[in-house]
């Protein structure tokens, strides 16, 4: 087993005490009220990847490794001593483990199951915030080096390929990834699983489960999202839909102790969480992005003890005498003695017959990092004049050769905040065209050419625009 040194491997820039905190001994002992203490001895595997129900430990005397094996080697991400706890997001969710936490040194520790764990965040506030920040950014760093049981095989020209990474990031999970058009090596991991060019994209999970163009839901599934999720029992509060709306009601509802499950069709934030930067939503002056703000509510509700099924869609609400219940797409029935329906606008879009066969290679309905990367130096058409095409021109501007906005009104005065009107009339990157209409995509396999119509003067263009 080869292992790659120490806290070193989360860089130097990062603030390792907030990342890995030293708790003091009132602390620890507060902790313990919740837990139990136990002996721990060198070699022991306290937790294994693909792990279900993971505890949370507090190191008191010895010493244990996170490792992140890959085939006959592993990283090693930490070492923690004494005063320090293991854990990281999938602590709160109650989903598998992505890590191995091995004891180095013999010692003692002190346990807490989930339930345990959510009860201490939920009752001590100096604890619930050490543990949650840390939690949060050991997963950041986790999803910003790629250290997850997940590998997608992929093209940029496939829109299955970035509707993967696009369901695994929404739901900030670690994935790395390997680009099929630029990777060398590429053939050999396709001979070595089988796999077609048909195939792609491709996810392979924990390293042994081959998935071929799988849907949201077989990945779901894959990994474990809703293993901890009890389907049976009657809940005080089912809320369909994990937009900003959703998650608030999960919110205010868990807090006040009630057994609350929030059903989401695909992944937590709904249009919010596409939103490549919000600057008028209270309490964020400077600004923030939709997957930030929406993935901070997805914590603050499962903190509380909301529990969210991924990738399961509501197909009926039954109303019985005394309960009601949400039918699920596979038949089951989830009994609940309240309902919130909460699944948001379903938007408008280009009457154009083909518009769809582009849709994921060259015309998205989100402009986050993950789109801005398809098309870095080139000419880009952003259609719509409210807040979250002005957000996404703005974004755009910064890395393409030129944002051309297509809006039907005279101005933008109507429908967009004053500051951002601003922004666009000031920046030389963004072509505000007023009175025009989307008239046609054209491409083969992915788009090549558009053509817009000015309404004014009832003239087309066409443009050679990816």
């Amino acid at each position: 087993m080869v292992l790659n040194r120490g806290v070193g491997q989360w860089g130097v820039h990062l603030d390792t005490e907030r990342l890995f905190p030293t708790l003091t001994a009132a602390q620890i002992l507060r902790i313990s009220a919740h837990g139990r203490r136990r002996p721990i001895t060198a070699g022991e595997m306290l937790v294994d990847v693909g792990g279900k129900a993971v505890p949370f430990f507090v190191v008191i005397t010895g010493a244990i490794q996170i490792l992140r094996p890959s085939g006959s080697t592993a990283t090693l991400i930490v070492t923690h001593g004494a005063a320090a706890f293991l854990g990281e997001g999938n602590m709160i969710a109650g989903r598998r483990s992505l890590v191995q936490a091995l004891v180095s040194e013999s010692g003692e520790v002190i346990e807490l199951d989930r339930e345990q764990l959510l009860t201490l965040v939920q009752t001590d506030a100096e604890l619930s915030e050490i543990l949650m920040r840390a939690f949060i950014l050991r997963r950041v760093e986790l999803i910003a080096r790629g250290l997850g049981d997940v590998v997608v095989l992929g093209s940029t020209h496939c829109a299955g390929t970035l509707r993967v990474k696009e369901f695994l990031t929404r739901n900030g999970h670690p994935f790395a990834y390997v680009d099929l058009d630029v990777d060398a090596d590429a053939q050999e991991l396709l001979d070595r699983f089988h796999v077609t060019d048909a195939d792609v994209p491709v996810l392979i999970c924990r390293g042994d489960a081959v998935l071929r163009n799988p849907s949201n839901q077989q990945i779901a599934e894959c990994l474990g999202f809703n293993d901890a999720i009890d389907r049976t029992h009657v809940r005080d509060l089912v809320i369909v839909g994990a937009g900003p709306s959703g998650l608030s009601a999960a919110v205010y509802a868990a807090s006040e102790g009630l057994d609350v499950l929030v059903i989401e069709a695909n992944a937590p934030g709904g249009q919010a969480g596409s939103s490549s930067r919000i600057e008028n939503y209270l309490g964020f002056p400077t600004g923030i992005s939709g997957q930030e703000l929406t993935g901070r509510a997805y914590a603050q509700a499962q903190k509380f003890g909301a529990q969210v099924m991924i990738a399961k869609g509501a197909d009926a609400l039954v109303c019985g005498k005394q309960t009601y219940a949400v039918q699920m797409g596979d038949g089951v029935r989830i009994p609940a003695r309240a309902v919130v329906i909460a699944t948001g606008a379903e938007y408008r879009k280009p009457a154009l017959e083909n518009l769809s066969q582009f849709e994921g290679a060259g015309v998205y309905y989100a402009a986050t990092p993950m789109e801005a990367q398809l098309c870095v130096g080139e000419e880009v058409v952003v259609i719509g004049g409210g807040n979250s095409a002005g957000q996404a021109a703005v974004f755009l501007s910064q890395t393409v050769r030129r944002v051309h906005m297509l809006i039907r009104a005279s101005g933008l005065a109507d429908t967009m905040s004053r500051y951002l009107v601003r922004r666009i009339e000031d920046n030389p990157g963004i072509v505000l065209h007023t009175r025009t209409e989307l008239s046609a995509v054209e491409g083969n396999g992915h788009l090549e050419r558009i053509r817009w119509r000015d309404s004014g003067t009832d003239t087309i263009e066409a443009h050679d625009i990816r």
